[in-house]
């Protein structure tokens, strides 16, 4: 009698998740940037862990493409539109679909993990969400890619007058970054960060910037000698997927990954804060670590924020939501 209520329960936990079977299942393809062993890298594989125990056996199969194996972020975004690419995590290239998330490029607006949950509550669905909308995506989460620090073989950054003369790779679609780097002296090249350790061995730029897991991912640490601990900008990670392709999931299935995705923030930001505190030790064995002058740094960026609340609708109020939210975080990184 057991095993017949055991046939019983499985035949309907497969009905209500879309008649699925184990030798069927749906393929779905997760595609990021990230390398081995990188932040991108160990939350994927963490979500893709937590779905298998969440959802019943051939519902769905999650392939993994990182290292930027299905291409650029224009390309794994336009993947994803058409329904090639289920997820995908984006961070830099969001500005380049909807300027609002150009907030997040702001220097030095972000100053811990707590500010950030809070913008996740706060923001979300009234301010971030809409945009995506109107580009046919939706976030169900958000990770994080990281604070971000610049690498270089030139000389060490300690004020902002050290970056004068370097040729700095900054990602495709990070408008405001390029504008704060241009605007200190450095010469800005967009490429993306598969390419860069090439580009940095055949003398195409002196370093880049991005946070530790990315530089240890993409194994800069062997190319690069000086690290510049600058927290410059904190970038979100947002998991994206198509909202017309997502909603052709079974309900429940799309429940289930939802909720996945969003329990999963806490298990990242604490991941990443071991990881950081992991880096610097094992990044400073083989590049040589220093401290920026802050003051400095945010003295010199003002013009920045200036050009963003004039030029970006809406700019002066995102700009002050994020400061309120600042103000009202906590000490925690």
């Amino acid at each position: 009698m057991s095993n017949i209520l055991l046939s019983l329960a499985t035949g309907a936990a497969l009905l209500l998740y879309g008649s699925a079977s184990a030798a069927d299942p749906k393929q779905l393809t997760f595609a990021h940037s990230g390398g081995p062993g990188s932040l991108y890298d160990l939350s994927v594989k963490e979500f893709t862990r937590r779905l298998d125990e969440a959802l019943p056996p051939g519902v769905i199969a999650i392939r993994i493409e990182g290292e930027g194996g299905v291409g650029d972020s224009p390309a794994v975004i336009a993947s994803i539109k058409s329904g090639e690419v289920a997820f995908s995590l984006q961070s830099s290239a969001m500005p380049s679909l909807s300027e609002t998330f150009g907030i997040f490029d702001l220097p030095f607006l972000i100053r811990d993990r707590e500010q950030v949950r809070r913008i996740s509550a706060a923001m979300l669905e009234p301010v971030l969400q809409p945009e995506m909308r109107k580009q046919g995506l939706r976030i169900i989460g958000i990770w994080e890619n990281g604070f971000r620090h610049i690498t270089n073989n030139v000389r060490p950054i300690r004020r902002p007058e050290d970056l004068k003369g370097l040729k700095l790779r900054v990602p495709s679609g990070s408008k405001w970054r390029e504008k704060l780097f241009r605007s200190l002296g450095a010469e800005t090249v967009m490429l993306a960060l598969r390419d860069v350790r090439d580009a940095v061995n055949d003398g195409k730029i002196d370093g880049q910037e991005n946070p530790l897991a990315q530089i240890k991912g993409a194994r800069l640490q062997e190319v690069q000698r000086f690290l510049t601990l600058s927290d410059h900008t904190y970038t979100p990670a947002y998991l994206l997927v198509s909202d017309e392709h997502f909603a052709q999931l079974p309900p429940d299935v799309q429940r289930t990954i939802e909720r996945t995705a969003t329990e999963m923030q806490p298990w990242v930001y604490e991941r990443a804060i071991k990881m950081e505190s992991e880096l610097i030790d094992e990044l400073g064995e083989q590049m040589e670590i220093n401290q920026v002058d802050s003051r400095a740094f945010i003295e010199a960026s003002r013009p920045i924020y200036q050009e963003f609340v004039q030029t970006v609708p809406g700019g002066a109020k995102l700009v002050g939501l994020v400061q309120e939210l600042s103000d009202a975080a906590g000490p925690s990184r």
